[in-house]
């Protein structure tokens, strides 16, 4: 849970805008949607709102994650996207730094998630009742103490990519949930969303977007 909400106060970068979408920057600490209370109502949807009074949410990310997001200006929009990601239709890539040499270069985790209720927000495995969960990585450069991966969530579960990755003994750095020990002890989690590539509400042309990681 969030202890002490402080998010950066910097404006909204926007990487893309038309009559249609708005594509921004996410930065880490900043919650996407209002969280509850008056304490949490400061977000990157209100953030837009000023400049963007149309702007409607299409997905989400966690508060500690950074990276790419997209929303609709129109309903037809945030219809249209939705539905891509709904039907798993957005291709979405993710960069992280993990805990210890992750071997070997590509996997693929398939492991079915369900919220622990007794300690949400977190997620756990469940395979009795867990909804199923796919993400593929790719290792970028590693070391004994740390790897670099692009991961690629083939479905959309709350935490996936946090909980596949602790699930594989290398927790992604950083993270308040699922990480231990000295893999915890970073200032920020180390997750950024790379890239999405959609079809555009009204083209219908594949557009992708992507934002260097901070890290």
């Amino acid at each position: 849970m969030i202890s002490v909400y402080a998010p950066p106060p910097d404006p909204p970068e926007v990487i893309h805008a038309d009559h249609e979408i708005l594509v921004v920057a996410k930065p880490s600490g900043l919650l996407s949607v209002p969280g509850r209370g008056p304490d949490k109502a400061d977000c990157m949807i209100e953030r837009l709102r000023g400049a963007f009074p149309t702007v409607l949410l299409v997905h989400r990310l966690d508060l500690d994650t950074s990276g790419v997001m997209i929303f609709g200006l129109t309903p037809h929009a945030q219809r249209f996207l939705s539905k891509q990601f709904e039907e798993r239709q957005v291709k979405k890539t993710y960069i992280a730094r993990v805990y210890g040499r992750l071997e070997p270069k590509t996997g693929r985790v398939d492991l079915p998630l369900i919220v622990d209720w007794p300690n949400r927000p977190r997620q756990k495995v469940d395979h009795a009742e867990g909804r199923p969960a796919q993400t593929d990585w790719r290792v970028i450069r590693a070391s004994d103490d740390e790897s670099r991966v692009r991961l690629f969530p083939l479905t959309g579960r709350s935490h996936q990519l946090r909980v596949h990755m602790a699930e594989t003994g290398h927790a992604i750095l950083g993270d308040p949930l699922y990480a231990t020990g000295e893999a915890a002890d970073f200032s920020r989690l180390m997750l950024h969303a790379e890239g999405l590539r959609i079809r555009h509400p009204d083209s219908g042309v594949q557009q992708s977007f992507s934002l260097p990681a901070p890290f």
